[in-house]
């Protein structure tokens, strides 16, 4: 079996195991029990969905013989390792379980969009894109769509719970104060994503900046969560203003990558599916 095949299987693995953790992850949501052997599962499963979708990864770069996010495919699978990855790492320190059924529900989506509508066989890149930038600019943008998905998930969960749903979990306020350190974590990173993206364009096209669709979005996601930095700062917005705030950041994200990128005709086109 080729390691495109193999990287292939591997994602194939993670969408099944995922589709079996949302049932895990919907039974923990309602128990009041902490650590219960249901989270415990649901927790191990995702740690294995987590090592599935890196393997798959690496494989797939193996297979093309460079870094594995030159097409919306891989993106798709970058972008759903790191959202795995973030829930992971701050389960370690932070007692988020019952968070695990809204990380699951868009690493599904993710996934399944990119089998069924992004992918495309491994390959070599196209010129615009044999840079070194490459590996720099979208790896922080990949990171920062990793938390950005688990502020958006808080703020779906903190909409939830001043709606009365879900009394087992933490205290609206105190996931409120969580989703705002996570975008405090993930501005900085999209700032350089957006900083990076410019001097790349420099390099590739002769200007750092042109307003090609995928910028000119990637400019309004700043603006958003700057507003919601600013907003919560010097007027004290928190709460259902700040969470909506947040909302609409992230459909920025996803407007950006899945209707910019495959249905508007720019200068990025070329990375598309």
């Amino acid at each position: 079996m080729s390691a495109n095949s193999l990287s292939n299987l591997l994602v194939y693995f993670a969408i099944f195991l995922s589709s079996i953790n949302l049932i895990f992850f919907s039974f923990s949501l309602t128990e009041s029990k902490k650590n219960s052997r249901v989270s415990r599962i649901a927790m191990s499963l995702t740690w294995l969905i987590g090592f599935f979708l890196l393997g798959g990864l690496i494989l797939r770069g193996i297979a093309a013989q460079r870094a594995p996010w030159g097409n919306m495919y891989e993106f798709a699978i970058a972008s759903a390792t790191a959202i795995v990855f973030t829930f992971l790492i701050i389960a370690l320190k932070k007692d988020i379980e019952w968070m695990g059924i809204f990380i699951i529900v868009p690493v599904i989506l993710l996934l399944g969009s990119a089998v069924v509508v992004l992918y495309t066989e491994s390959g070599p890149l196209v010129p615009a894109l044999k840079s070194t930038w490459l590996i720099i600019h979208v790896s922080a943008a990949i990171i920062s769509y990793g938390a950005f998905t688990i502020n958006f998930a808080l703020s779906v969960v903190y909409l939830l719970k001043i709606k009365g749903k879900f009394k087992t979990l933490p205290s609206a306020a105190r996931i409120d104060e969580f989703s705002y350190k996570i975008v405090l974590f993930a501005f900085p990173i999209w700032t350089f994503a957006v900083i990076s993206g410019a001097i790349w364009a420099e390099s590739a096209w002769g200007r750092y900046w042109g307003w090609d669709p995928k910028e000119t979005w990637a400019f309004i996601t700043w603006i958003i969560y700057a507003a919601y930095l600013h907003s919560r700062v010097t007027v004290g917005w928190k709460g259902s203003k700040s969470a909506w705030l947040s909302i609409a950041g992230y459909a920025a994200i996803v407007f950006n990558f899945f209707v910019i990128n495959i249905w508007v005709t720019g200068l990025h086109s070329y990375a598309g599916v």
